[in-house]
């Protein structure tokens, strides 16, 4: 039996300065090594870098962002009884769609180059805010892959 919570647990509660679960679900997904103070840092130091260049609200800038790269389709992989593997396209619910955009901002944002996580993740946002970056590259990708596997649709 796992002692550990559930994800559903772990996002339930509000950050301290925003008071937001999204901002919450994000220092859980930077969180590295059980360091969630350091998680914290990187995220505020990104939200002020953001609320200096846009001259927003961060929070909504976050948001935005996390909403233009959300998906709405995706690809699984399902197995035929002749061992063949099909891409199957399954629409995805709102809240797996907020789960996989966060994976992906971070991923994008880790890839970049430099030292600083929370530049990164600040120049991340914006140019998720502005339609491109990596992320929005990822959400391109996938939807694009589900139109191609179309025809595969029925083996939901």
């Amino acid at each position: 039996m796992s002692r550990r919570g559930t994800a559903e647990e772990k996002t339930r509660k509000y950050d301290p300065i925003y008071r937001n679960r999204l901002v919450n679900m994000l220092v859980n997904r930077i969180l590295k090594h059980g360091k969630k103070s350091l998680a914290y840092q990187i995220l505020y130091r990104a939200m002020k870098r953001v609320q200096q260049k846009k001259k927003m609200n961060p929070l909504s800038v976050l948001r935005e962002a996390i909403r233009q790269i959300t998906p709405r389709i995706a690809v699984k992989t399902r197995r035929k009884k002749n061992g063949s593997a099909r891409q199957v396209p399954i629409e995805i619910g709102s809240r797996q769609g907020k789960i996989l955009a966060i994976r992906w901002l971070l991923e994008a944002a880790r890839t970049r180059p430099g030292r600083n996580m929370a530049l990164k993740l600040s120049s991340e946002l914006m140019d998720a805010l502005k339609g491109k970056g990596a992320a929005i590259r990822k959400k391109e990708e996938t939807r694009r892959m589900a139109e191609a596997n179309r025809a595969f649709a029925h083996f939901r």
